[in-house]
């Protein structure tokens, strides 16, 4: 007892001694810190260092307070603090006999992970005089050059007296991660600190041997020290430490509560849950989705998502939602490969189907248990590709058609020819169905243990299976249905597991207090539809995006996904460009998705590496043309035209508006003349696109025609023949980057993705008449394209190969 009343007569006379100093020491907060405040997580929320503030992922509140009278729970000193990102406020109220005052501050923050800036403006209340309290400023900085080096400082000045303090830090982590941080720090005061002493300095460790249960220790230079242990249980936490004198006798206790975001959590690092994850694939995938108002599914998210749950120690496997699948072909290859990897680190894998074609089977077999709707199909009637084909209407409209056709398999415009196919066309598209088919025929044949030549007798003798059947060949292991998903699972695993969304797996509620500095970053730039300078990919904006991500520095490397079977040959050039400019800069990489030919595959020739899938359709090398005029059609609706000109060939593309479509068809067939001249400039364009071709991938000429004449590849067929370096999807693109870059494999990156997607989708204000919806069609988008294009070389696939596959 006679202990407690010095200790206490003690605090009263160190309080009277700094008045008229204006504030409290660093040191005087030092007890509620269990380290340096840059060394761990977020010290007290800006308090201390208000530059600390930017490293905020959300909302935080710590309460602290000490037993420096014998009871844990006596709150004769405690701390309160609060803050969310770049905002921080935070009091400490301190009381000695009946004498008490509490130190108010306000933060804030600006800056990055590598380089913020904060300040802080502070002001007391109760026994003001007797502390020597005066309204404070402060400021504040904290660099993190990299993942291994934290370095912070903070100044505060009195505004009323002269009293200023500087304090100064330096954290280490050897390993890069939250496991071990070193750290020392030192004040520097004009006035007396302790003893005499104007400077103070500590040095100490912490570890997080387990996630969530950090152990630290601080050293003073008073021979004064402290051990600590914090404890997370994910959004609250709690900590301990115990002080002791420069006698290294026992002192005091203080102790602490945080509720907040979501931290590493002690007991679910121990005991880990062990649920599915829910992923529904409902509808299309897309690349990008609206910022709001969109929940779509992109390729990006469900390819990470399935990463993250192959190393989430909470999940078990994965419950697969495919019953209303609608994915291109290429998408589920990529899906599946994801599938499988996730399957070798023991997890499983569970899909649903109702009605699957072959491709959707496909890309199911990937499962560990394929499960089929009990009145549902399973449909194995191989594939097929073929075109309709326009020229009879035309004929009967009025409309004429000169197919400029001078490369043999470039067969863009034979819908409007001709009548049927070209051998050389028929040539091309049983290659592409032969190569997919196989691929499907042989995954689906070692996944299910089935041999081809049973499976091709199936697709050939049964076509359509009912549900017993499929069960019966050994195709669908069980029949039941999405919603009662949580009892199928029970059943393969013998025991409740739950289902839960991306949102519960650690990668996206983990904290980055783990890694330090700012996260190098990769751009995925999408180029996606026909090549256009201004619609479609967009060719103007999109290469200011290729060049914002080149001059951004935190970008080491750039993916830009192709999906574009091309369109005008100056949008693939002005894209094809960039890229070769850039490149000198960073690696670029080509990632092909369903199709990248024609223009597609020009806009893809200078990458560093290009990656196609197996199903990708790609290469395409040559360019076509076409001239549509009147013939006759003006004169069925009742248009006549008349003209004056000054030039031989000024009325070349003079006719009727057609209705609708707001272009104009001329009102002439070409002359001899003119043929002649137009064949010149797409034989040209031609020579340019295969010169292009052997310089960006390093071959000859002469080489680059023999695999072009406009003819598609399949992936492998297009390896094979050096258009294409690696068969792989996007998430093989994103490893490339990361070696190109030279990024460690298990270094964390940040993406970002261009283009900047629009706000909402504002397509639900497009007028309509009840009953009546008008939908864009690829077919008149299509001969808009030709006419807007009308007699120039266009290096373009047919539009039916956009959806040659699914």
């Amino acid at each position: 007892m006679k202990f407690k009343k010095v200790f206490t007569l003690f605090m009263l006379c160190s309080a009277i001694s700094y008045a008229q100093q204006g504030f409290n020491t660093f040191n005087e907060q030092n007890d509620f810190l269990l380290t340096s405040p840059g060394a761990m997580r977020y010290g007290l929320l800006g308090y201390d260092n208000p530059a600390i503030l930017t490293y905020l992922e959300g909302p935080e509140a710590v309460f602290n307070w000490s037993d420096q009278n014998g009871r844990w729970n006596d709150f004769r000193r405690w701390g309160l603090f609060g803050a969310v990102r770049n905002l921080g406020f935070g009091m400490i109220h301190q009381k000695v006999q009946d004498k008490a005052v509490t130190d108010y501050r306000l933060s804030a923050a600006m800056g990055n992970r590598a380089f913020s800036l904060g300040l802080g403006y502070g002001w007391s209340g109760g026994d003001k005089e007797t502390f020597g309290r005066s309204n404070i400023l402060r400021a504040g900085l904290l660099i993190r050059p990299s993942r291994y080096l934290s370095l912070g400082t903070s100044g505060i000045a009195s505004t009323e007296y002269s009293t200023k303090e500087l304090y100064s830090e330096l954290a280490a982590r050897p390993l890069g991660n939250e496991f071990i941080t070193l750290f020392a720090d030192i004040v520097l005061r004009n006035t007396e600190i302790i003893r005499g002493k104007k400077e103070v300095w500590s040095a100490g460790a912490a570890l997080e041997v387990i996630p969530g249960l950090r152990i630290t220790g601080r050293y003073f230079q008073t021979k004064a020290f402290s051990t600590g242990i914090q404890l997370s249980l994910g959004n609250i936490g709690f900590t301990g430490q115990a002080h002791y004198n420069e006698n290294q006798a026992h002192a005091y206790n203080t102790y602490g509560i945080r509720i907040g975001t979501y931290d590493r959590n002690f007991l679910g690092s121990l005991f880990p849950k062990k649920d599915y994850l829910n992923i529904t694939l409902k509808g299309e995938l897309k690349y990008q989705r609206y910022v709001f108002f969109d929940e779509s599914n992109t390729l990006y998210d469900v390819i990470s998502q399935i990463n993250a749950a192959k190393t989430d120690p909470g999940i078990r496997g994965i419950a697969l939602n495919a019953t209303e699948l609608k994915v291109p072909g290429e998408m589920l290859w990529e899906l599946r490969e994801r599938l499988l990897d996730f399957r070798k680190s023991g997890k499983k894998v569970v899909v649903f189907l109702e009605r699957p074609d072959m491709a959707d089977y496909y890309f199911a077999s990937a499962a560990d248990k394929i499960v089929l709707d009990p009145l549902g199909t399973l449909s194995l009637q191989g594939l097929v590709t073929g075109r309709t084909f326009y020229k009879g209407t035309l004929d009967k409209l009025g409309i004429g058609f000169d197919e400029l056709r001078f490369f043999k398999y470039k067969s863009a415009m034979e819908s409007f020819s001709r009548e049927n196919m070209t051998e050389a066309d028929r040539e091309q598209r049983q290659r592409l169905i032969d190569v997919y088919y196989e691929l499907m025929r042989d995954g689906i044949s070692k996944a299910r243990g089935i041999s081809p030549e049973k499976l091709d007798s199936i697709v050939n003798n049964k076509m359509g299976l009912l549900p017993r059947e499929a069960i019966e060949l050994g195709l669908i292991d069980t029949l039941d249905r999405w919603e009662n998903s949580s009892e199928v699972i029970k059943k393969i695993e013998g025991t409740k597991r739950s289902l839960v969304s991306a949102g519960a797996l650690e990668k996206y509620r983990l904290p980055d207090d783990n890694k330090w500095g700012e996260f190098d970053r990769i751009a995925i730039i999408y180029a996606i539809g026909s090549t256009s300078m201004d619609g479609g990919i967009n060719a103007r904006k999109l290469v200011k995006d290729v060049q914002s991500a080149a001059e951004n520095p935190r970008v080491k490397a750039i993916i830009i996904r192709v999906d574009s079977p091309g369109g005008d040959a100056m949008a693939s050039d002005y894209i094809a460009e960039a890229i070769k400019k850039y490149k000198k800069q960073k690696p670029v990489i080509v990632s092909q998705g369903a199709v990248a030919a024609s223009g597609g595959y020009w806009l893809s020739m200078y990458a560093d590496t290009i990656i196609s899938a197996p199903n990708t359709i790609t290469g395409s090398i040559g360019v076509i043309g076409a001239w549509v005029y009147n013939g006759g059609f003006s004169e069925k609706l009742g248009f006549t035209t008349d003209l004056v000109k000054r030039g031989e060939h000024a009325d070349l593309g003079f006719g009727a508006s057609l209705p609708f479509l707001g272009l104009g068809l001329p009102d002439r067939a070409l002359t001899p003349e003119e043929r002649g001249r137009i064949e010149y400039m797409i034989k040209d364009s031609y020579d340019m696109f295969i010169t292009k071709v052997a310089e960006g991938r390093h071959l000859k000429p002469g080489y680059v025609d023999s695999v072009g004449q406009g003819r598609v590849w399949m992936g492998p067929d297009a390896k094979d023949r050096h258009l294409v370096d690696i068969i792989g999807g996007l998430y093989d693109a994103i490893k490339v980057a990361k070696q190109r870059a030279k990024i460690s494999e298990d270094k964390e990156i940040r993406f970002i993705q261009f283009p900047a997607m629009p706000l909402f989708d504002f397509s639900f204000l497009r007028p309509s008449i009840v009953g009546f919806e008008l939908k864009e069609n690829e077919f008149v988008n299509y001969m808009k394209l030709i006419i807007e294009h009308n007699g120039q070389a266009m290096p373009r696939l047919p539009v039916e190969d956009l959806h040659l596959i699914k």
